[in-house]
């Protein structure tokens, strides 16, 4: 189930089945990959609640609020953090996001790729060198430098740095929807 956070002024929101503007609507940016959004939830929490069993009871409260979908494919909206009640709360939830993406952020790698058959190679920063290597796929040199590099990577698996840019993007989020004044809504896609 894909879940949507986004934020409108107050003064926008509107009853079901209408449809919210998008003309001031923030949106945190998340990749639709299934589960990442409950990783990069678990280990923050939101007043007295872990921070993914909230967003799960906003969700599922029948008598809470409904207001107008995000979209055609999202159901009606419920609000998950609304200033200034929230706001310390939800500032104290960002802080936590950013710290559990630091604490997991890992070593960083410079990265090559075998012209030949595609393999890659990653070396740790700080033991770069500029070496001639064979590839262990095809056998074909890979000249490890600098000029010649892919780029930088996390160490971590991709699964991993995808939760972090995850939890940054939230923390981001969150601080600017509460910096404005405008309440956090939270949908999920498909009909109510």
């Amino acid at each position: 189930m894909a879940i949507r956070f986004f934020a409108v002024p107050g003064h926008h929101l509107v009853p079901p089945p209408q449809v919210l503007p998008i003309t001031e609507m923030m949106e945190a940016r998340l990749p639709s990959v299934h589960g990442l959004l409950d990783r990069a939830l678990s280990g923050a929490e939101f007043r007295d609640m872990r921070a993914r069993d909230k967003l799960r009871a906003v969700l599922a409260n029948d008598k809470a609020t409904r207001v107008a979908a995000p979209g055609p494919d999202f159901g009606p909206s419920v609000v998950f953090a609304q200033p200034p009640g929230d706001l310390p709360a939800l500032l104290r939830m960002a802080d936590q996001l950013e710290s559990l993406a630091q604490q997991e952020e890992g070593e960083r790698a410079v990265v090559w790729k075998c012209d030949g058959c595609q393999t890659r190679y990653a070396v740790p920063v700080a033991l770069v060198r500029d070496v001639l290597i064979r590839c262990e796929r095809c056998g074909q040199s890979v000249a490890l430098n600098a000029q010649k590099a892919l780029g930088e990577e996390s160490l971590v698996d991709p699964m991993r740095g995808a939760v972090n840019t995850v939890r940054r993007e939230l923390a981001q989020f969150f601080r600017e929807a509460m910096a404005r004044g405008y309440p956090v809504l939270v949908a999920s896609q498909g009909p109510a």
